[in-house]
């Protein structure tokens, strides 16, 4: 159960910063026979299911790594991160119970809308900065999480979800400094551009 309840939160948290790799690593994980995929999730293990993620991971990889695009990349996805991520915590248990699926559900969705926040809040305060070695140094920083998280979710659980409690509990804390910091930053574009039109 710990193993089951710290990749359910894995998927969701992951799923708020790098969907499409989600999708693709556990679907390849289970495609190459390097694990046994829960029955909920066996459907990641499908060839279309790898085509598309993968495609889709590809884009993300590039797109993400541009300043500008990826703050629009990430608006685009903010619209599915939240119930994919969700949804993939949900498969963990789907198969085998309806209680249990509708809990990881919930706490899918809610690890997914709180990276989601703070990768986009993030992103947006390093945009403001004009030379783009920030903005690839966070992407890359990203992708090696998703690999990181779900890898400890799978062999240490207990150590992930310690690791996990504390990592929301200090993005919660950055998102909301950051967003205070561009809300300032926007409102002194707005004064500077009201004035310079007056």
């Amino acid at each position: 159960m710990p193993s089951l309840l710290a990749l359910a939160a894995a998927l969701g948290w992951v799923s708020g910063f790098r969907l499409y790799a989600v999708v693709f690593l556990v679907g390849a994980t289970g495609a190459a026979g390097w694990g046994t995929l829960p029955g909920g999730l066996q459907v990641l293990q499908h060839p279309m299911v790898l085509a598309v993620s993968g495609a889709l991971l590809f884009i993300e990889f590039f797109a993400d790594k541009i300043p500008g695009l990826d703050s629009l990349w990430d608006l685009a996805n903010s619209v599915i991160r939240v119930p994919a991520g969700a949804a993939l915590a949900a498969g963990v248990f789907g198969a085998d119970s309806a209680t249990l699926a509708l809990v990881a559900a919930l706490m899918g969705g809610t690890l997914a809308a709180s990276s989601q926040a703070a990768k986009t809040t993030t992103r947006a305060a390093i945009n403001t900065s004009p030379e783009p070695l920030s903005n690839i140094a966070a992407s890359l920083f990203e992708d090696g999480l998703v690999i990181a998280a779900l890898w400890l979710a799978t062999q240490h659980p207990v150590v992930f979800g310690i690791l996990l409690a504390i990592t929301v509990v200090l993005m919660w804390i950055v998102t909301w400094v950051l967003f205070k910091f561009l809300r300032a930053a926007f409102r002194r574009l707005r004064t500077l551009f009201s004035s310079a039109s007056a």
